[in-house]
């Protein structure tokens, strides 16, 4: 048997889950109160999994960094979530959910996984409507949909452009029952600092409480990380400021293969950055290029005197825009998948065509959709279509409807009325595809460790449509991990409650005391964000959307010398005992110091381009991602002591059921 043991069943694709789901083992509901699950991260995946396992019945510990789980990051999710409902009658089906996702993600992703998560996928929505989301409603009262990138049809489902939060206070609702009823115990302000390893089993976690201070140890039966992605390690990104990799990155130091770790998703509609002062980008939705238009000027002399101020993006005529979506992607246009916009983005931009002072913006433009709306709301109201004004106040209601709040937002950020010209965009790190390695279970390769949503690397591939991450997330929590989980646990209605007075939990405990004296005892002249912002050049000039050999080889010597220099030189001020932010930083930026360096190893070893993974050598004449066969495989990395000692093994991907051939989006 190979190291990697997926555990995929057997049989046809449509029949594995529910042939898997008849044949597992099951917990029965007086034994559910004998066990104890450790639930780490509170977003959709955290959320959904700790209210749902309550419900059940087990005994549920979870945790956060936040002082709510309701301000985990999954809030900040726009757009909406994917299901192959077909209200539309457009054609979609489990099926081409199943392969727009694959396809999507450059048939680098487990085709078993996909599919049942395709499968799933409806259940997501008659759960989250019964308990009470607001989807967004067509006049007849069924659910409305809106297309996303990568697809031909309309299967996103969305609340306005504030989906993420209506989805997370819908588990939060369902969590806050369980935590009335007693069934979960929840610890905000606490951080996961390691996990506890008992004869080989994943039997607790060392957590720090974030306000005292003190260093606590929670014992469990299974433990689930539930803790999101890393793509604070690029410093910039979407991800909210406290984003970080430390509980995978725990795990993976503990045993638990770190899966496809390079596969890091740029999304294209993101606020430009605007000087060296910010700490943080934001995000567009996607949803926006439903109706906005993405173009740049045809000609130099016209991007020169929008730079210097002395042409409006308004005043440029039609024929000297250049819509390059539309020309080189007819099929999809504006919604080719975010690796292709980000790509094709920077490609102008680098051009010399980039709109903003630091040519690096390029316009999502409006105007068609409100004069298109705004027609056809003359023509209902029996208006004048040709009055201007009139069409373009009545369409602009119906923007403001769609994505109001988004543009509020745009607004407030750039000071600049997006409804009168057009927004500036620029790709910006976004979702991370990698993850901790997990069997079709949800099980790394410790035993009774698991990782859902983000923190696992399983459904997405190289690339993730747009709208997938909720649907991933609450398909884990809700569906997936409730079932699988009892597989495992069946083992243990006789164990009796894990004793935390063990050598493993003493040793654990140390390291973490060891760890957080060394910081505040460092002796160090420069901040912890000082290194944090170093390293996050680092990534995006070497590791961000363009990677090639030479590169990739200098970010690897370059993180490993900036990581000695950090635990050298940083200064974290104040107590361990006491509230102390910056300590709790230091400790997250130690691991990024580290899974950068395996990030740029992992780049290197793959040797091709794949979705979010462009290696400048391997690219179709026309500038596409070329792939390559022998990559048709997971990198799955095992922690060796350093980074750079890290070994590598492969779980190879075998489609059965679809034809792997070129992605073209034309």
């Amino acid at each position: 048997m190979s190291i990697l043991d997926s555990k995929i069943p057997e049989g046809p694709l449509a029949d594995k889950w529910t042939k898997h789901k008849n044949e597992i083992n099951l917990v029965n509901p007086a034994n559910k109160r004998l066990i104890d699950v450790i639930i780490v991260g509170t977003g959709l995946a955290g959320g959904s999994a700790a209210a749902t396992l309550a419900e059940l019945g087990y005994n549920v510990k979870s945790f956060c960094f936040q002082d709510s789980p309701r301000r985990a990051h999954s809030i900040a999710a726009q757009g909406g979530i994917n299901a192959a409902k077909n209200y539309q009658g457009d054609g979609d089906s489990t099926y081409r959910l199943f392969y727009d996702t694959v396809k999507g993600g450059d048939y680098r992703s487990r085709e078993a996984n996909v599919y049942r998560l395709a499968e799933v996928s409806t259940n997501i929505i008659d759960q989250c409507v019964a308990q009470g989301v607001p989807f967004a409603r067509e006049y007849g009262g069924l659910l409305d949909n809106r297309s996303f990138g990568g697809v031909l049809v309309s299967r996103t489902f969305y609340a306005k452009g504030q989906t993420g939060q209506q989805l997370l206070l819908g588990a939060y609702a369902a969590m806050n029952r369980q935590i009335g009823r007693g069934k979960i115990k929840m610890y905000t302000r606490h951080e996961m600092l390691d996990v506890v390893v008992v004869d080989g089993k994943a039997r607790g976690i060392i957590a720090r409480n974030l306000v005292t201070g003190e260093i606590e140890r929670h014992s469990a039966h299974a433990v689930v990380i539930a803790s999101g992605g890393y793509g604070n390690a690029f410093y910039l990104s979407t991800y909210a400021m406290g984003s970080n990799v430390t509980a995978a990155w725990k795990a993976h130091k503990r045993g638990a293969f770190f899966g496809n770790p390079c596969y890091t998703q740029i999304h294209p509609t993101c606020i430009p950055v605007s000087g060296d002062h910010q700490s943080k980008l934001t995000l567009m939705s996607e949803s926006l290029r439903n109706d906005g238009r993405i173009w740049v000027p045809k000609h130099k002399k016209d991007v020169e005197a929008i730079r210097n101020g002395s042409l409006k993006p308004t005043e440029i005529a039609e024929e000297d825009r250049d819509y390059y979506l539309e020309r080189r992607y007819p099929a999809f246009g504006n919604l080719v998948p975010r690796d292709v916009a980000s790509r094709a983005a920077k490609e102008r931009c680098d051009a010399g065509y980039g709109v903003n002072q630091t040519g690096e913006a390029v316009y999502l433009d409006f105007a068609s959709a409100i004069e298109r709306y705004g027609k056809e709301q003359a023509y209902i109201k029996g208006l004048n279509v040709d009055d201007k004004k009139v069409v373009t106040d009545l369409g602009k209601k119906v923007v403001e409807n769609k994505y109001g709040n988004l543009f509020q937002m745009y607004e407030k950020i750039v000071d600049q009325n997006p409804y009168e010209t057009p927004m500036m965009i620029y790709p910006a790190v976004h979702y991370t595809m990698g993850g901790l390695w997990v069997d079709y279970n949800l099980m790394t390769t410790v035993p009774g460790l698991y990782a859902i949503g983000e923190a696992n690397f399983s459904d997405h591939g190289a690339n993730r449509l747009g709208a997938s991450a909720l649907m991933q997330g609450l398909a884990d929590g809700y569906f997936v991990l409730p079932y699988t989980i009892g597989d495992y646990l069946a083992h243990d209605i006789r164990t009796g409650p894990i004793p935390t007075d063990t050598k493993e939990f003493d040793e654990a405990e140390n390291k973490v005391r060891a760890d957080i004296d060394k910081f505040i005892n460092n002796k160090g002249t420069k901040s912890v964000d000082y290194f944090h912002k170093k390293l996050g050049k680092i990534m995006w000039n070497k590791c961000g959307m363009a990677r090639n050999e030479k590169e990739l080889k200098e970010a690897i010597t370059e993180i490993a010398t900036l990581r000695e220099e950090f635990h050298k030189d940083v200064f974290v001020p104040g107590d361990q005992n006491e509230y102390n932010e910056e300590l709790a930083k230091a400790g997250r930026v130690a691991d990024f110091l580290e899974l950068g360096e395996l990030f740029a190893k992992d780049a290197l070893e793959r040797n091709e381009s794949a979705g979010g993974h462009f290696r400048e050598e391997y690219q179709t004449e026309s500038g596409e991602a070329l792939r390559v066969k022998e990559y048709q495989y997971v990198s799955a990395w095992e922690y060796k002591g350093q980074p750079s000692e890290a070994v590598h093994h492969k779980e190879p991907l075998e489609y059965e059921n679809i034809e792997v051939k070129e992605r073209s989006y034309k």
